[in-house]
């Protein structure tokens, strides 16, 4: 049975949040950006546009719906400044990877780790393929639900744009006490 790539192709970004907390996948989904406010996207942002500066195929954007940070020869490449959350990293490029599949493209990827000075390659297979598919159907199920999913306290949240939204509760809480 083939996949009905069309109906779920989604955002790069989208992905990425899937694999960091679904929570802040639905609230991204619904147009509640935090993104903003934060320090640490302010700083990647900068890297974004400071690094590989003299790459010729940069920001390259496909149905106005993925855009690819570089893209060089064989290779894909994503800009991330640091490792600390290489899976999603890792997943969105494989998405990347399997988006250009679905268009007869077959590419190769690498995530330049700026911070670290290292690269990550990373080659999409039949396996990735069938976790990017299960992926995206669960992406648009969580997009699709009512309500967010339940807040899950990670060691990440508390560099997360979106800590403050998610844990107002828990501080007004606190506070009152």
């Amino acid at each position: 049975m083939s996949f009905d790539f069309e109906s779920f192709k989604t955002q790069g970004v989208k992905v990425n949040y899937y694999y960091v907390c679904k929570r802040k996948l639905w609230l991204f989904s619904k147009g509640i950006t935090m993104e903003h406010l934060s320090d640490r996207v302010l700083r990647g942002k900068v890297l974004h546009e400071t690094a590989y500066s003299r790459q010729k195929n940069r920001d390259v954007e496909i149905d106005e719906l993925i855009k690819l940070d570089i893209v060089d020869g064989d290779f894909v490449r994503e800009i991330k400044l640091s490792s600390k959350m290489s899976n999603s990293h890792r997943m969105q490029i494989l998405y990347y990877l399997y988006y250009l599949h679905m268009l007869g493209i077959k590419k190769k990827g690498v995530i330049n780790y700026v911070k670290e000075k290292k690269q990550d390659f990373v080659e999409l297979n039949d396996e990735d393929k069938k976790e990017i598919e299960k992926a995206l159907v669960e992406i648009k199920a969580i997009c699709n639900m009512e309500k967010p999913p339940p807040l899950e306290k990670k060691p990440i949240c508390k560099k997360c744009s979106y800590y403050e939204f998610c844990f107002v509760k828990e501080h007004s809480y606190k506070e009152t006490k």
